[in-house]
């Protein structure tokens, strides 16, 4: 058994059981590929996969538990090189965050810019995704950290740190009836047409229990992951915006107003998350900390400690 081999295992999972496309993915051939993974069933004397003629269908029940501690062998060699790294080259390396757009866009880049400034050797790679994807990317080792609103919280693998709550609010054309109302209620906004986030984004669920708490249904015309776009489509009068308050500046927004909605819909929580054990850089620590000061050094090994 050798750490290719494992390499082998996880991208064939990761790249859906196609052997041809985890061979494209790592450089090599096929036939290679297929071959190790043989040696590697034969040497652990139990099928890993599932076959129909050469073609692989699924991970059998056994597999699925090799693959899991295949997974945490690699996660720990990345770690043994990570920690030669550190005190090789203190203040030089790569950190990917994983994250959503709203936190990309609006959230992170004065962290970015104080990080790189600090780190000028570092690569910083920002992937976005849905909260979903990129708390895999995390677990699978393709990213160091997640920061997002929703579903981090849900799995089990990660460690989640609360980093900051924020609120939605109404956005709206100028001279929108809505401005004028005094006391802005979830009945008045299911009079109107609503755009808002994809269910899977920015406190949506959070939007839709308010709804329908009191009990109503609201006339959603247009969901999107981009606030921006949100606000496009606004801008043109196909409907009221609902959207992170953050995600309004009114010094770029000249066309559209805003109204405060922090008194109909809960908070939200924006989370950071990393892998159960992980071995993270000194500066992947500091960038936790820049975008949430509470984030000490300190409560992070902490809270990786607890969670073990």
């Amino acid at each position: 058994m050798n750490l290719q081999q494992l390499r082998y295992l996880q991208e064939i999972a990761r790249r859906g059981l196609k052997i041809s496309d985890a061979a494209a993915a790592l450089y090599t051939s096929q036939p290679g590929i297929s071959k190790q993974i043989k040696l590697l069933e034969e040497e652990l004397g139990m099928e890993i996969f599932i076959r129909n003629g050469k073609r692989i269908t699924a991970i059998t029940e056994p597999g699925k538990l090799i693959l899991n501690v295949a997974q945490r062998m690699l996660h720990d060699a990345e770690s043994l090189k990570q920690i030669s790294q550190e005190f090789q080259a203190i203040d030089s390396g790569a950190l990917t965050i994983a994250t959503t757009h709203t936190q990309a866009r609006y959230a992170l880049p004065a962290v970015v810019k104080q990080f790189i400034k600090r780190y000028p050797k570092v690569k910083l790679n920002l992937h976005q995704g849905n909260p979903t994807q990129i708390a895999q990317q995390v677990l699978s080792g393709e990213a160091d950290l997640a920061i997002a609103t929703e579903s981090l919280a849900l799995y089990d693998e990660l460690v989640t740190l609360p980093c900051y709550e924020w609120h939605h609010c109404i956005i709206v054309p100028p001279k929108h009836p809505l401005l004028s109302e005094k006391k802005l209620t979830l009945e008045k906004l299911a009079r109107y047409p609503i755009i808002t986030y994809d269910f899977a984004f920015s406190g949506r669920g959070k939007i839709n229990a308010a709804f329908a708490a009191h009990k109503l249904t609201p006339n959603i015309v247009l969901t999107a992951i981009d606030a921006d776009v949100i606000k496009t489509y606004v801008e043109l009068g196909l409907g009221i915006g609902i959207v992170a308050q953050m995600a309004f500046i009114p010094q770029r927004d000249k066309h559209l107003r805003m109204i405060d909605a922090g008194s109909l819909f809960p908070s939200s929580t924006t989370r950071i998350a990393l892998r159960r054990n992980q071995y993270l850089r000194g500066y992947a620590y500091h960038f936790m900390e820049l975008f949430a000061p509470q984030l000490t050094r300190e409560v992070v090994a902490q809270a990786m400690q607890l969670r073990r």
